[in-house]
């Protein structure tokens, strides 16, 4: 079951395709790395997923799913993975298959526990915009062969990084719920863009845009932020008395506080 960039992915499947599920399915197809037939998805109600079927997405049960797919995404609720891969463990059984989780909270130990000890196993942790390509997607695994077939699986959809387990929490955090408070920011910064005489549609654009830009100019120059905010700081200029006045009331602090606060709660997602 090897593969890489270049070759046709075989059947995947995607348990609890729900908004990162489908998500993830989104990219899979939109960046064209596999083809809806080669897609199968399924959830609770998959009465949700007419959408999908109408676009030759085969729409199963988990049992099906995992007998018809070589790569299984597991996506459910943290409380709920237990439950799934006991159900599903004489289908994970015999010919070697791939489960990959985007289970929050729940270890490799438990995984292949669960799943009965016979399919490969990685956790990886990617966000939203993986639908888009834009994903910042951490994986981390035992077994080299697997990480690496996830690693060529995940890079067309954005960056990837490879990190030890116990980071996941950590990556979940970061990337997963880093997508959040990035928007809060955009947010903000479009508001404060109304008050000072855009409209509401083109203060979004051009707070969104600039972030972009702010993202990939370290993307590109793998510079330090402080490197590029001294590029467009001037002595007594307007960049730096905004700069100055939101750290005066706790901008950086209160991203800090706010990202350690969310990964105090993670331990209680089970």
């Amino acid at each position: 079951m090897n593969w890489n960039k270049e070759d046709k992915m075989k059947n995947t499947g995607i348990i609890g395709a729900g908004n990162i599920g489908m998500a993830i399915a989104k990219g899979l197809i939109n960046q064209k790395i596999i083809e809806p037939s080669q897609l199968f998805l399924s959830r609770r109600r998959n009465g949700l997923l007419e959408g999908q079927k109408k676009e030759g997405i085969a729409i199963t049960d988990n049992h099906t799913l995992v007998s018809e797919c070589d790569v299984i995404i597991l996506a459910v609720l943290p409380g709920q993975a237990k439950e799934v891969l006991l159900d599903l463990q004489t289908k994970l059984q015999g010919k070697k298959k791939l489960l990959v989780s985007v289970v929050s909270a729940v270890s490799i130990r438990e995984l292949k526990e669960w799943s009965g000890n016979q399919a490969g196993v990685v956790r990886i942790m990617p966000n939203t915009a993986v639908e888009f390509g834009a994903s910042m997607t951490c994986i981390a695994g035992e077994e080299e062969e697997a990480v690496e077939q996830v690693k060529a699986l995940f890079d067309p959809l954005g960056q990837t990084m490879v990190i030890k387990e116990h980071l996941m929490p950590a990556a979940t955090i970061l990337a997963a719920c880093g997508i959040a408070f990035f928007l809060r920011f955009i947010r903000a910064v479009s508001q404060g863009g109304i008050q000072i005489g855009f409209h509401a549609e083109e203060a979004g654009k051009i707070a969104a845009q600039t972030a972009l830009g702010a993202a990939e100019l370290l993307m590109q120059t793998e510079n330090h932020p402080e490197t590029e905010i001294d590029r467009v700081t001037t002595p007594m200029g307007c960049t730096i008395s905004g700069l100055n006045e939101m750290e005066h009331f706790g901008l950086s602090s209160a991203m800090i506080r706010g990202i350690v606060k969310s990964y105090s709660e993670i331990s209680d997602l089970k």
